[in-house]
Parts: C-alpha cells; sequence; structure tokens
C-alpha cells in the first residue's frame, strides 16, 4: 500500500498486523491493510462507514470485502465489535484498552470510558452469580453532557 493512508499506520500495528495473519495462516492484502486503517482512523465505525472510508483510496471495495475483511481481522484479534445501537455492529481496533462505550440517544456520538469504571460492578457479578463478565461488548445508553441540558426530541424517544 502507498500513500498517506499507509504512512498513518505505526509500525508496531503494520508489524502486529502482519505477523497476525500470518501466524494464523492468512495473506496480507492491501485490502486488509485499508479496512484495518479505516478502523483505526474512525475510531468506532460500522461496516458502511468503513467502507466509505476505504473508498476514499480504493474506490472498487464492496461492501461484501468490508464484511470478510472485518471478520478476518476479528478472528487474529486485531479488531473486535460491539453492538453500539440497534443496526449494525460498530468495529474498533483492539490495540485500544479496553473500554465501554457509553452512546448519547440524542446526538449519537460514542464516547469510550476505561472498563476500570465497572470494576466493582463486575466484581459484584462474579461474586454474587460466578459470572465472568467480557465488559468489551458494553454499550451504556443515555445522554451526553452536551445534550442533558436539552430534552429530547420525539425522534429521540423513538429510536
Amino acid at each position: 500500500m502507498t500513500g498517506e493512508r499507509a504512512d498513518t499506520m505505526t509500525d508496531k500495528t503494520t508489524e502486529n498486523w502482519e505477523q497476525r495473519l500470518r501466524d494464523n495462516g492468512f495473506r496480507i492484502t492491501p485490502q486488509r491493510q485499508l479496512v484495518l486503517q479505516a478502523v483505526e482512523d474512525l475510531r468506532h465505525g460500522t461496516p458502511e462507514e468503513i467502507l466509505a472510508e476505504v473508498q476514499h483510496t480504493a474506490s472498487g471495495v464492496n461492501l461484501s470485502t468490508i464484511y470478510r475483511t472485518l471478520e478476518v481481522l476479528e478472528s487474529v484479534g486485531l479488531v473486535t465489535h460491539a453492538h453500539i445501537g440497534h443496526g449494525a455492529p460498530t468495529y474498533h481496533a483492539l490495540d485500544e484498552h479496553v473500554h465501554i462505550h457509553l452512546v448519547c440517544d440524542q446526538c449519537k456520538s460514542v464516547e469510550s470510558v476505561p472498563a476500570a469504571v465497572a470494576d466493582a460492578f463486575c466484581s459484584d457479578l462474579r461474586d454474587t452469580y460466578r459470572f465472568e463478565t467480557d465488559i468489551s461488548h458494553v454499550s451504556i445508553h443515555g445522554r451526553c453532557s452536551a445534550c442533558a441540558g436539552t430534552p429530547p426530541t420525539v425522534s429521540d424517544v423513538e429510536d
């Protein structure tokens, strides 16, 4: 891959990406690198948003390629997904720290907060119910600080 977009991926990420794919029997392809770069650039992106980002560089890539590539990248531990809304899953890079998604139901913003904020809750679940929590898939819906002072609109309530 050439150009400015390739240069934004860190050497550590590139080495990790290449090694993880090779170790799991997958080839290194420009499409895989473009999708991983788009996930990193977007921080949180649906397959459709990732497609739009990738098509800035490679207009011939289609949505089925994005889904197949995300599946491969997730299987080797480079990306993961969360169900932030009612639609498609949202993908983000696994090189980030484990976090919880705070989703504003009014403006649709997504904020990542450290998973440690839920340590007491997870501990209670473990102690009381013997349940081990995978906090990486947690999204909490509500209203962000910017929207908290304004009443929700009818469309916010219906979503």
